[in-house]
């Protein structure tokens, strides 16, 4: 049997948190899970279902403008509008390890916003 490495990167640490949480958040058919992913210059979000294994939608700031923490609200109100079409109304939201603050607060205050319920 192997070891467990110990975490020494930022990412590793994150990737393990991420390990952590996904334990207790699972998404399913009547509450998919809403994924958030930070990179340092963008921000996206994808609404899966986990019991299906499929990704049932996706919403990235690419061709969207203004600064970082702007373009996350505006993601998280896409995400809803495109759940809403979809007939999404309830998710379960998985921070995937980050801190809930800063742009990953700023997705899911526009989830809110956008009526999808966490």
């Amino acid at each position: 049997m192997g070891r467990i490495a110990i975490p020494r990167t930022n990412a590793e640490k994150r990737k393990r948190r991420h390990l952590r949480v996904r334990k207790a958040v699972n998404g399913t058919a009547e509450r998919p899970r809403l994924v958030v992913f930070r990179s340092l210059k963008h921000i996206y979000v994808q609404i899966v279902d986990d019991v299906t294994h499929h990704t049932l939608l996706t919403v990235g700031d690419e061709k969207m403008s203004g600064t970082k923490s702007e373009r996350a609200l505006a993601v998280g109100k896409a995400a809803a509008e495109k759940a809403k079409a979809a007939g999404i109304s309830k998710v379960v939201f998985d921070r995937a390890g980050y801190q809930y603050h800063g742009r990953v607060k700023a997705v899911a205050d526009g989830a809110r916003e956008g009526g999808l319920e966490f």
